[in-house]
């Protein structure tokens, strides 16, 4: 679990499969007490490396497109 706000941040887990289930990629495995759980792929290390923040090599915090979108966000709350 790479996710650094989830509560399992830092836990590994035995991998069961890859699987896209409810439109998006999932990482299947068993938990403490052997029940099968799933997770996006995402907050896994088993997701592809985010070409960006190689290139960046932590030297940019945020993608200009967030950063566009973010304002578009700001600028609608702010308007009403």
């Amino acid at each position: 679990m790479t996710h650094p706000f989830h509560p399992w941040c830092g836990r590994e887990f035995e991998f069961v499969a890859l699987r896209n289930n409810w439109g998006e990629d999932r990482v299947c495995f068993h938990d403490e007490h052997g029940e099968l759980k799933s997770l996006p792929t995402a907050w896994t290390d088993a997701a592809d490396k985010d070409p960006f923040l190689i290139m960046a090599a932590g030297r940019c915090a945020f993608r200009v497109e967030d950063l566009l979108a973010l304002t578009d966000m700001v600028s609608q709350l702010h308007s009403t």
